[in-house]
């Protein structure tokens, strides 16, 4: 007996082939020497289609990708914040320092007092330092009480780093120092701790803010170009034409003073 066999992989059924050679008569050889031809080449021609069909699975399956050992940082994670110059200041090192206005009316020096606020001076060194104060303007201005600047929406510029750091307060700060003529201090909402850029100068005494504003510097040269500003035609306490702060520096003080 000759048995032929037909595998088909994909949902095909097995064909087996059986000849019985001793029903087999002479004439009917060459019939089925065509038949196991036949199905010779069918069994030759699945297996052949069904090993294409597995080769190109193959190439059609996503290749593994690799990330490169040396493959550029995105930007986001190459960036690191710079920390501000007086971050970490001793109240030593940030009571020796003085900040100088060079302003539209004049130039205006003030003395630090990081005992009393230093967190105040700290932000307040920063904010000149890295010229956050420069092109911003004296905003707010009440006859003989008081103009008031820092803020750094007055600039002439703004970027999203200012606008994120004039949005940053300050703990409420109220020492022993007096609000008096030529105090530096920091301007606020009536909410607690929501003091953020913002300062007024004194042109004048204000005992009722005493224990309650915190206190942080004196004007040690320039009350003239304050009281000048102090004095402009203004509108409901904004000036017509506001004094702009050209440039703002900090350096050590020539004489420091103590309050």
């Amino acid at each position: 007996m000759i048995i032929v066999t037909l595998a088909a992989m994909k949902h095909m059924s097995i064909k087996i082939c059986v000849i019985n050679k001793d029903k087999i008569k002479k004439p009917k050889m060459l019939k089925v020497l065509i038949l196991i031809t036949f199905c010779s080449v069918a069994f030759i021609g699945i297996a052949s289609a069904q090993n294409k069909s597995t080769d190109t699975k193959a190439k059609q399956l996503p290749s593994k990708i690799t990330k490169k050992a040396n493959q550029r940082p995105s930007a986001e994670s190459s960036k690191t914040r710079q920390s501000e110059p007086f971050e970490k200041a001793s109240v030593e090192t940030m009571e020796a320092q003085c900040v100088k206005f060079e302003t539209e009316a004049g130039e205006i020096e003030i003395e630090m007092f990081p005992e009393s606020a230093p967190e105040s001076v700290r932000s307040f060194l920063n904010l000149a330092a890295t010229g956050a104060f420069d092109t911003t303007t004296f905003s707010r201005v009440v006859r003989g009480f008081i103009v008031q600047g820092g803020d750094l929406f007055t600039r002439q510029k703004m970027t999203p780093e200012l606008d994120k750091r004039a949005r940053r307060t300050l703990p409420d700060e109220p020492g022993l120092v007096k609000h008096e003529r030529g105090i530096v201090s920091m301007a606020r909402s009536n909410e607690p701790n929501s003091a953020t850029t913002n300062f007024f100068i004194l042109v004048g005494e204000a005992a009722h803010l005493n224990g309650t504003f915190a206190a942080f510097g004196r004007v040690t040269r320039g009350m003239e170009v304050v009281d000048a500003i102090n004095k402009m035609p203004v509108e409901s306490e904004k000036p017509i034409k506001p004094v702009r702060v050209t440039r703002a520096t900090v350096a050590l003080c020539q004489t420091p003073l103590k309050p």
